[in-house]
């Protein structure tokens, strides 16, 4: 298995009065490393909407924090991936989650993964068989 890593560092507008990062930036870094994974394969991200998010907050990240996003695939169906990720910094692990999107086809409704993509995801899977 494989993991796809994208890096990033707190910005000052991603906190809050404490100086720490505001929560709901967490799932923005998650998603910004699928739609990574989606740029680099020439497909749009307008077409996998979330269905299920979760999210599990460990330790805090403050402005300036160099983090890193791992992302994995936990199940690629016929319409649907689910992500695992997690954000470390450095070995430490600040969040993990996990959410579940939908391939919507040209005509808006949930359409079978393509199979570019799929030959990036299964070297993602947690359990490829």
């Amino acid at each position: 298995m494989s993991v796809h890593r994208v890096r990033g560092v707190v910005a000052f507008h991603e906190t809050d009065a404490s100086g720490l990062y505001h929560y709901t930036n967490a799932l923005k870094w998650a998603e910004n490393a699928e739609h990574v994974l989606y740029r680099s394969v020439g497909l749009p991200v307008a077409s996998f909407p979330r269905r299920t998010v979760r999210a599990s907050f460990e330790r805090p990240l403050a402005d300036g924090a160099e983090y890193v996003v791992e992302l994995r695939v936990e199940a690629l169906g016929n319409t649907s991936i689910t992500y695992g990720w997690r954000i470390l910094e450095a070995e430490h692990v600040a969040v993990s989650g996990a959410h579940t999107v939908v391939h919507l086809d040209d005509s808006g409704k949930p359409g079978r993964v393509p199979d570019v993509l799929r030959a990036v995801l299964r070297d993602l899977m947690d359990d490829p068989a």
